[in-house]
């Protein structure tokens, strides 16, 4: 069994561990898979099984993907998502309609900037973000340029606000949810994330 498949990675395990999983159910030693996906959020996870498979996968990670995404407003996360600890948003807070919001969301259509969480995979001199944050140590990442496509509210009903989003690779979409409850002056956090598509 070799080649690139479409694995549904459920909430709660690692990408690595889903991963480990596949390793012993091929007995195949050379896996690997394209966009991580966080214990928290669900969906699909592309997977190259083989050596030629893995080569392959520089090229599934730049494509593009849909996520289906749940912010909860009113609070912030130091994680951007529901693990992380939470403060609650300086009241009073006025709440936004749901015109309010759907302006907010055309902002963040095309290409624009964006800080990955201070709590990410990415390396800051060798070291993984979310590591040197677990151990109180102060994160500096720098803005990426990022391209969404797309941004559909799906339903809102406050503190939630359910969106689809399509875009291209590169994207966190706990910053965007960051990002939108900060716009929208209620702050946010991402509490559920399932990726429909790649």
């Amino acid at each position: 069994m070799q080649g690139i498949f479409a694995v549904y990675k459920p909430k709660g395990p690692t990408s690595h561990d889903m991963i480990d999983r596949l390793r012993r159910l091929t007995g195949e030693k050379r896996i690997g898979h394209a966009g991580t996906l966080d214990p928290l959020a669900s969906g699909v996870l592309v997977v190259g099984v083989g050596r030629e498979a893995t080569r392959k996968l520089a090229f599934e990670v730049k494509k593009e993907k849909e996520y289906v995404a749940e912010i909860k407003f009113g609070e912030t996360s130091v994680t951007d998502d529901e693990e992380g600890e939470k403060t609650v948003w300086p009241q009073p807070i006025n709440i936004p309609d749901k015109n309010s919001v759907e302006e907010i969301l055309q902002l963040f259509i095309g290409e624009i900037k964006q800080m990955p969480p201070a709590y990410s995979a990415l390396k800051i001199k060798g070291t993984s973000a979310y590591k040197l944050s677990r151990k109180g140590l102060e994160v500096k990442l720098a803005e990426r340029q990022v391209v969404i496509k797309q941004i559909e509210l799906f339903d809102y009903s406050w503190p939630l606000l359910k969106i689809i989003v399509v875009c291209g690779p590169g994207v966190y979409i706990r910053s965007l949810a960051r990002d939108i409850g900060a716009k929208l002056n209620v702050g946010g956090y991402l509490t559920a994330l399932e990726r429909t598509r790649v």
